[in-house]
């Protein structure tokens, strides 16, 4: 009876000295305290310590939690940290190729750690020479690539108004498939552009099914988002039967209902997406949260005929008098669809006395219809604009659905270069109530690594990459405006991209830690 009283004192002693045992120090380079995490995958946000080690997330802690040592301890009490957030849409690789811009500021400045480039059917075809240059430079953000189909075309047969023959199509085919081999993500199209817009849907699905081979996606700016060509509800079905043809992922490149024609479409088109997703198909979509487009005045009034070939044939034709009543008959009812001419906000051109005005306004300036005005801008050089073509129930309707994820289409000109994540924050989460902060972080990071098959980003989570951020939502400003586009979001605290702090107490440190993603 002694020896077994004896035996329950050691084991209840020794339980007691085991469970008062310290747990092992945990060594990390950094350290985030006080904050609230938002991980990126929809869950509730956590009161957690977050720990980096070099360039990944090495481990998550409860805010008791004291056997963690590390170089830097940053409190960050009162903030969200959060995944950085994945933009699937930017035209910002010739920002990246600078020597003055590569910095891609202002995306990080909007918590963007990671952009898609490519978009459109403008992306590179040579993946290894970018990845070199991007490199070589140094980067802001990180950067994933899709290989246009548009770029494939002009390489291959130039602007040529007409689909390609099967020598071309080969061409085309082994350009995607190295492109594929060395870390390209899909393919891009832009059928609404020139030359994409000259191709048939076979042509597509023959490089959709190259990049299907290597668990590419098929992203597309569509043949129509309005009533330009085949209409927008014809557009999205082609792009379906594209996908489907193909066996590949389907990504709806900004998705919108564009002019008068077309508004309230938005409800037929989510029908649409989603009877196929019930029949398996895989599709996505990305939308910028703001009522105005953004392009070339030429890419949105300019019939596609007469843009065929080089810009020396174009401006021939935009000049030669046996067409201009044809053109002009197309291009007013372009014009007509888009809102007309006081719906044409110029945003960006080599004379800034332009920048501001609406088509109308200029117009009357030169006491001109509107027709010739946009006819002789063009004949001037390259114009951008603003088109106010959205209604806000469509653009609300598209947001609030769980596989449409959070964009920019950033191109100068547009605020939405500067300011898109921080907008639908402030407009559609904070004051409007659309969805949760847990469900905008979730759209902006983590659904579009999964649509886009970026591995180990977009989440909080050991052993990702820390693209990380760190901000107060209710101080976040968006500053940047159609009358004044390029002006930088501010709020961001702090902005890590593997692991390297390159926004610091809301400045820039200078540090270039992107990669190319492949």
């Amino acid at each position: 009876m002694k020896a077994n009283t004896l035996k329950l004192s050691a084991l209840v002693m020794l339980m007691a000295l085991t469970g008062c045992a310290s747990k092992p120090t945990f060594n990390a380079d950094i350290l985030l305290t006080g904050g609230l995490l938002i991980s990126g995958d929809g869950s509730a946000a956590n009161a957690k310590k977050v720990a980096i080690c070099e360039d990944k997330i090495c481990g998550i802690f409860a805010p008791e939690s004291t056997h963690i040592k590390a170089k830097q301890v940053i409190d960050v009490s009162g903030k969200v940290i959060a995944p950085g957030f994945i933009d699937p849409h930017t035209h910002s690789l010739s920002d990246l190729k600078s020597s003055t811009r590569n910095d891609n500021i202002n995306y990080l400045t909007q918590g963007v750690t990671t952009v898609i480039n490519g978009n459109d059917g403008g992306g590179p075809v040579d993946f290894n020479a970018t990845k070199h240059t991007l490199h070589a430079n140094g980067i802001g953000t990180n950067v994933g690539l899709l290989v246009g189909h548009g770029s494939l075309r002009k390489q291959v047969m130039g602007k040529v108004a007409r689909h390609a023959t099967e020598k071309e199509m080969s061409q085309m085919e082994a350009l995607l498939e190295a492109a594929m081999e060395q870390g390209a993500l899909g393919l891009s199209s832009g059928l609404y552009y020139v030359p994409g817009s000259y191709a048939n849907t076979n042509e597509v699905v023959r490089l959709a099914k190259v990049a299907a081979k290597f668990n590419g996606i098929y992203d597309t700016h569509i043949r129509d988002e309005s009533t330009f060509s085949i209409g927008l509800i014809p557009a999205v079905q082609e792009a379906i039967d594209i996908a489907k043809a193909a066996d590949i992922h389907l990504h709806l490149a900004h998705i919108k209902a564009l002019g008068v024609d077309v508004w309230g479409q938005s409800e037929q088109i989510i029908n649409l997406v989603e009877s196929e997703q019930q029949r398996g198909l895989s599709i996505s979509a990305d939308q910028y949260p703001w009522l105005a487009s953004g392009t070339k005045l030429h890419s949105a009034l300019m019939p596609k005929w007469v843009m065929a070939d080089s810009k020396k044939a174009f401006h021939t034709r935009l000049k030669d008098p046996r067409l201009q009543d044809q053109i002009d008959r197309e291009l007013a009812e372009n014009l007509r669809r888009r809102g007309g001419a006081k719906a044409i906000l110029i945003t960006k051109f080599y004379d800034k006395s332009f920048e501001g005005k609406t088509l109308e306004q200029v117009a009357k300036e030169w006491n001109l219809s509107a027709i010739s005005a946009t006819k002789k801008l063009v004949l001037m050089g390259q114009v951008r604009i603003a088109s106010f073509n959205m209604s806000a129930e469509d653009v609300e309707n598209f947001m609030q659905q769980t596989w449409v994820v959070t964009s920019s289409d950033g191109t100068d000109g547009h605020p939405r270069k500067y300011a898109s994540f921080p907008k639908k924050l402030k407009s559609y989460v904070l004051d409007k109530n659309l969805m949760s902060l847990e469900t905008f972080i979730q759209r902006s990071s983590a659904d579009t690594a999964k649509y886009f098959n970026i591995k180990k980003r977009g989440q909080i989570k050991p052993d990702y990459f820390a693209d990380i951020i760190v901000f107060d939502p209710k101080q976040i400003s968006v500053n940047a405006s159609f009358a004044h586009w390029n002006v930088l979001t501010e709020g961001m605290q702090y902005v890590f991209v593997n692991g390297e702090i390159v926004i610091n107490d809301h400045k820039f440190t200078n540090i270039h830690a992107g990669k190319v993603i492949d």
